[in-house]
C-alpha cells in the first residue's frame, strides 16, 4: 500500500503493528506483575507506548522490517540474534533516560523482565509467521498478460530470492492476439480458447491480480476484456507500477512515456518544496551538532594521514543542470586525478587513502556536505550529484538521466541506501532507477525513511564502498 506516495508492503505494516502489540503486552504484563498499587495509569500507558517504539525504531534499523528479509530462508540465527540485540539497544535507551529522568514510573528491572518476555514471543511470532507465510494459500496470486521479456521479469524482480520466497505467485503467462513471442516455458502460456475473456480465466485460476506487460500495445491490448475485469472488481496492473511497488525503483526496461507523463507523482509545488528545505535546514543543524566531535578527528586523522588539505572542492550537477562546488572530506591522495581525467571510484582503488577507505565505508566524508544545503545548493536528501563528465556521458547513454536534475541532489538518498556506489554505467543504469522512485514519490515520510536507512548504512556499512 501507499503512505504519503512511497510502497510500503502491507505485511511489513501488519508485521510491526503485531510485533509492538506483542512488546507492549509483554511489558505491560511485567508491570502488572510487579505492581504495588501507585501507579499512575496514564503516566504508565505513555511509558509503555514511548519503550514499544522505541524497541520497534531499534528492530527497524536493525534491519528486521526490511521486505526482503521477512521470508528469508536462510540466517534464520540472524533474526534471533538482531532480536536479542534490538531489544537490548531499546533496553539501553530507556535506562540511560531513566538516569536523566529518574521520576520515570516504570523502573528497569520491569523493563528489563518485559523486554525479555518479548524477546521470547516475537522469536515464536517470527518463526509462526515465517511458516504461515511459506504456505501457498498466501500466496499473492498473478496472472500476466504477456510472453516477451517484460512479462518474463516478473518472476525475476527479486533476483536474490528462491522462487517459495517470493510474496507472490505467477499463476500463467497470457498471450496476447497474435503474438507468437515466448520467452519462458511454453507450458506456462495461455492461448486462449475462442470466447473465452480475461475475466474468465481469472476466475477460473483465482487470480488476484492481472500484470499486464504487453510492449506492442497497439491491436494487442485486449482494453475492453480489461475494463470488464476493472470493473468485476478485479486488479489490473500495468508493468511499471508492478515493478515500482516491488522493488520501489522505476525500471528502465518497462518504461514508457506515457506512463511518466500521464502517472501520479513527479509533483512540485510551493508547499512540498517549503516542507522539504525546512526539513533540509533541520536535519543538517541536527547532523552537524551530532557530528561536531567525528569531523574534528576525520580533520586531524586526514592531516596525519597523508599531504593535502582535509576538504576538497568538486565541480558537480545540481538542480536544473546548473553546476555548484560540493564540499567532501578528501578521502584520495591529492595527486588522484594529475592527468585531469576523470574516472570512476573503484572498491579496491589505490588512490584512495587509508583514512579515506574508513570514512568512505562509513560514509563520513560526505558530512562536509551540509555546507551545500545551508547554501541551498543541496537538500539532505536527493539523488546524488554527479560531475558534468559523467553527466554528459551517461545522459547519451541512459534514458531518462537528466530527470533526476529536476530537483536538488541529496548528501544521502534512495539511490544512495538501495545500491553501492557507482563504479560504472551499469551502476549509473541501475541507480537511476531508484533516483527516479524518488523524484516521482519524494515527500516528508519517505525522506525519514531513507534517514533511517542511512542509519543502517552507516552500522552495517550497506552500499558503501
Amino acid at each position: 500500500m501507499r503512505i504519503f506516495g512511497h510502497h510500503v508492503p502491507r505485511k511489513v505494516l501488519l508485521l510491526a503493528g503485531v510485533e509492538g502489540l506483542i512488546i507492549y503486552g509483554c511489558l505491560a504484563l511485567a508491570l502488572l506483575v510487579q505492581a504495588d498499587g501507585s501507579l499512575v495509569p496514564g503516566a504508565v500507558t505513555m511509558e509503555l507506548l514511548a519503550t514499544a517504539l522505541i524497541a520497534l525504531l531499534s528492530l527497524s534499523l536493525l534491519g528486521l522490517y526490511e521486505p526482503d528479509q521477512l521470508v528469508a530462508i536462510q540466517g534464520w540465527h540472524l533474526v534471533v540474534l538482531r532480536i536479542a540485540v534490538g531489544l537490548l539497544v531499546a533496553l539501553g535507551i530507556v535506562a540511560a533516560y531513566g538516569l536523566v529522568a529518574p521520576a520515570a514510573t516504570l523502573q528497569n528491572g520491569t523493563i528489563s523482565i518485559g523486554l525479555a518476555l518479548a524477546s521470547v514471543g516475537l522469536v515464536a511470532e517470527r518463526s509462526l509467521y515465517r511458516s504461515v507465510t511459506a504456505q501457498e494459500a498466501f500466496k499473492h496470486r498473478l496472472l500476466v498478460l504477456g510472453t516477451g521479456s517484460r512479462a518474463a521479469a516478473v518472476e525475476h524482480v527479486h533476483p536474490d530470492k528462491r522462487p517459495e520466497e517470493l510474496p507472490y505467485k505467477v499463476l500463467a503467462y497470457i498471450a496476447p492476439v497474435d503474438d507468437g513471442h515466448v520467452d519462458m516455458c511454453p507450458s506456462r502460456v495461455i492461448h486462449r480458447e475462442e470466447g473465452q475473456t480475461l475475466l474468465d480465466l481469472m476466475r477460473e485460476h483465482r487470480a488476484h491480480e492481472l500484470v499486464v506487460a504487453v510492449r506492442d500495445r497497439r491491436g494487442n491490448l485486449p482494453i475492453r476484456e480489461l475494463l470488464d475485469c476493472k470493473l468485476h472488481g478485479a486488479r489490473i496492473t500495468d508493468i511499471s507500477t508492478f515493478f515500482e511497488r516491488e522493488r520501489q525503483q522505476l525500471r528502465l526496461d518497462s518504461l514508457n512515456t506515457s506512463w511518466l507523463v500521464f502517472g501520479s507523482g513527479f509533483r512540485q509545488d510551493r508547499f512540498r518544496n517549503t516542507v522539504k528545505r525546512s526539513f533540509d535546514l533541520t536535519a543538517s543543524s541536527v547532523l552537524l551538532l551530532l557530528t561536531l566531535p567525528v569531523i574534528l578527528i576525520t580533520a586531524l586523522a586526514i592531516r596525519l594521514d597523508s599531504p593535502g588539505p582535509v576538504f576538497y572542492r568538486q565541480t558537480r550537477v545540481g538542480q536544473g543542470n546548473e553546476p555548484f562546488d560540493i564540499y567532501k572530506f578528501r578521502s584520495m591522495r591529492q595527486d588522484a586525478e594529475r592527468d585531469g581525467v576523470a574516472r570512476w571510484a573503484q572498491g579496491d582503488d589505490d588512490r584512495i587513502t587509508r583514512v579515506g577507505r574508513v570514512i568512505r565505508k562509513l560514509r563520513i566524508d560526505e558530512l562536509p556536505q551540509v555546507i551545500n544545503v545551508f547554501k541551498g545548493e543541496m537538500s539532505f536528501v536527493g539523488p546524488r550529484p554527479e560531475r558534468p563528465f559523467f553527466v554528459e556521458q551517461l545522459s547519451e547513454q541512459i534514458p531518462y538521466f537528466l530527470a533526476r536534475h529536476s530537483i536538488r541532489p541529496g548528501i544521502t538518498g534512495w539511490a544512495q541506501v538501495r545500491y553501492a556506489y557507482g563504479a560504472s554505467v551499469h551502476d549509473a543504469r541501475e541507480k537511476l532507477q531508484y533516483d527516479l522512485y524518488y523524484v516521482k514519490n519524494h515527500t516528508l515520510f519517505l525522506d525519514i525513511v531513507i534517514l533511517l536507512e542511512t542509519v543502517k548504512v552507516v552500522l552495517f556499512g550497506r552500499g558503501a564502498r
